[in-house]
């Protein structure tokens, strides 16, 4: 098992859902014990075409589906850490149970009020500007120091995985998965057909 981990999210990806909605179960029942990292990468930014800015020298309101829950996502996880896992676990719901625009302004404030934070709080940190210029940073980070194509990346070091669960809160799986990245050696494990 490595000493932490560092995870890459996108509350647009189902696939993120399932591994960090696991991560949080992990965390909560003390079934992980090592430090974990979540680091914001943009799927948004990661699919805009060259040459067009970048999604964090647009204006507020051009940045692109899913860009705003990660500002909040952010604001929350360095301002008000006790309440990220349940922020994060959350805005995922909203997205991929509840199906609504996790750039709407009401639905962050909605998911900020269920998890006991006060959301003109999290809109004022949103409005100084520091969560989109960490998301920057840490996209950008991510793409040229680790390679990052996608969520959910694992990264332990300087290796970087990226793991597609099929499934929601398979802690068993999570783990199993977290002592493989300690083995580089092994560069894609993938099933060429997932049985239904």
């Amino acid at each position: 098992m490595p000493d932490s981990i560092r995870v890459t999210w996108d509350y647009l990806c189902p696939f993120a859902r399932n591994a960090h909605v696991t991560i949080a179960q992990a965390l909560r029942d003390s079934a992980l014990s090592i430090p974990v990292t979540f680091h914001a990468f943009s799927l948004t930014q990661n699919h805009t075409e060259p040459g067009n800015p970048p999604i964090w020298d647009r204006p507020a309101g051009e940045r692109g589906s899913g860009v705003l829950a990660l500002e909040w996502g952010i604001a929350v996880r360095d301002n008000v850490p006790d309440a990220f896992l349940d922020f994060h676990v959350q805005a995922f719901a909203a997205r991929h149970d509840d199906a609504v625009n996790i750039n709407d302004i009401d639905v962050l404030r909605s998911i900020a009020t269920a998890c006991d934070l006060d959301p003109s709080e999290i809109e004022q940190l949103v409005a100084t500007g520091e969560p989109i210029a960490t998301l920057a940073a840490e996209h950008v980070e991510a793409v040229d120091r680790w390679s990052v194509f996608g969520v959910p990346t694992f990264i332990v070091g300087e290796d970087a995985v990226f793991i597609r669960f099929m499934e929601r809160g398979n802690v068993p799986d999570l783990l199993r998965a977290i002592e493989l990245l300690d083995t580089p050696n092994i560069n894609e494990f993938k099933h060429t057909a997932i049985p239904r």
